[in-house]
């Protein structure tokens, strides 16, 4: 089992953990991490382990493993594995991380604004995309201000925890048509941006306030079906 340190803390750019196991195909397995695991429509982290003799192994994502008990930092072709037992530095990409946090943020506002169900999602660091269950979306023009207005609010982003008796009782705060809430342990994480301006369940990495997404472009809306609209957004910066 691995200790996701970012559920918690999505700020963590570093941490300390051992190796508990090198996979047969060569996967690192460590007892914490601050990678993301890839999931939800938001990519695995990326950056090296450093060991203790300064040595550095680069690692391109991070998956979950098999019912999602442990996390897989893959690494780059070619690096030198550690041991069993290794102690190891974890340190991320965090320009990329942070990108990733700002989309994620981003395209839940999107969701919010538009007050629908989400029917699929892909972050990039570069663009994202959020498909949505509605005929049609607002213009374009529309849709970027909303979405501005509501960065522009400076709302906290904060996390809280129900059972998932809890969730069961209230189906509404279930966002996404197409990806199960991250249940584990009997509970599940909620995502909450401002008092009531959104909440639902969500196990991905965020910014503590809509302010730190910045300007957000709406660069495409596309038809995906009779009722799916894929609307694609990139950051400013």
């Amino acid at each position: 089992m691995t200790e996701p340190l970012f559920r918690d803390d999505s700020y963590l750019r570093s941490c300390e953990a051992q190796v508990v196991e090198i996979t047969g195909d060569g996967a690192i397995v460590l007892d914490r991490t601050v990678f993301y695991a890839t999931s939800g429509g938001q990519p695995g982290d990326s950056g090296y382990l450093e060991r203790a003799d300064g040595s550095r192994i680069a690692i391109t994502t991070a998956l979950y493993a098999d019912g999602k008990t442990g996390h897989r930092h893959i690494p780059a072709a070619g690096e030198t594995l550690p041991e069993a037992g290794e102690a190891v530095t974890l340190h991320l990409d965090w320009t990329q991380r942070y990108r990733f946090m700002r989309m994620h943020t981003a395209l839940h506002i999107i969701c919010a604004v538009l007050r629908t169900k989400i029917t699929g999602c892909q972050i990039g660091a570069e663009e994202s995309r959020i498909d949505l269950d509605i005929p049609e979306p607002p213009e374009r023009g529309a849709i970027e201000v909303a979405i501005r207005e509501a960065i522009d609010r400076d709302m906290a982003v904060s996390m809280e925890w129900i059972t998932d008796e809890e969730l069961d009782a209230n189906p509404g705060l279930i966002k996404s048509m197409s990806v199960s809430p991250p249940r584990g342990n009997g509970k599940v994480r909620l995502v909450r941006i401002g008092g009531d301006f959104d909440l639902q369940p969500c196990g991905g990495t965020h910014v503590s306030r809509t302010s730190e997404i910045g300007l957000v472009e709406v660069t495409k809306l596309d038809k995906k079906g009779k009722l799916n609209r894929r609307i694609r957004i990139r950051l400013a910066d």
